[in-house]
């Protein structure tokens, strides 16, 4: 059962942990779009929809962090229970906001790679220092400076009241035909096949998505 939740959003739900407990991490990466990304920091509260994702799983997917099985002091956060949030520095500079998804133990992980602000409008421009509401969250990047995500959150509960950064639902689901899907963004060449897979998932049409496709995909892989 969803627990209601006080939040700036109206008619929201907080997500229960059992939502995450799923290997399944491609089907998460569809499930999580539409939900809505609530963090509370000292400078107010943000919340925005998500319209993008991407699915990373281990330990066969080369493109992962846990490929193979890896374990480290930043991986280890991936072999968390499901609901969890896995945060990493991208090249050192930018926090990178994932959900973990499954049981304890295995690494799958959801990047959120675009969010549409819903509220805390005016506290995400000041963040991200631009009055172009388009370009405020239209990135994995972005999303975080404009909501206060830090790497200080890696590790926090999604599904927790008291997290600073938590997940919410409305009920209503997105409907296939609206959903984009193709290949991941930035996969080098050295994941082989796995840079094919089409684990990438958007909201058709929205403005806030960080790199529309220009052609339909129809690789395989």
């Amino acid at each position: 059962m969803y627990n209601k939740f006080d939040n700036p959003s109206e008619n929201l739900a907080l997500i229960p942990s059992i939502f995450y407990q799923t290997d399944d991490v491609v089907s998460m990466a569809r499930k999580l779009l539409g939900k809505t990304v609530l963090t509370r920091t000292p400078q107010g509260i943000c919340t925005a929809m998500i319209v993008e994702t991407e699915a990373y799983r281990g330990p066969d997917d080369r493109g992962c962090h846990a490929y193979g099985g890896r374990y480290t002091e930043r991986t280890k956060t991936m072999y968390m229970q499901g609901g969890t949030a896995y945060v990493y520095m991208c090249y050192g500079i930018h926090p990178m906001l994932n959900v973990v998804t499954g049981p304890e133990g295995h690494a799958h992980a959801v990047l959120i790679r675009a969010v549409q602000p819903l509220d805390g409008i005016e506290l995400m421009k000041i963040r991200r220092q631009t009055d172009v509401i388009e370009s405020l969250t239209s990135g994995p990047g972005k999303l975080t400076v404009a909501m206060g995500i830090t790497r200080h959150m890696d590790g926090v509960s999604l599904f927790d009241t008291h997290s600073p950064v938590i997940i919410l639902d409305n009920s209503d689901t997105i409907d296939n035909t609206n959903i984009v899907e193709g290949p991941r963004v930035g996969m080098s060449k050295h994941v082989g096949s796995c840079s094919h897979r089409p684990w990438r998932f958007y909201l058709k049409g929205n403005p806030f998505v960080s790199k529309p496709l220009k052609v339909d995909y129809t690789g395989k892989w």
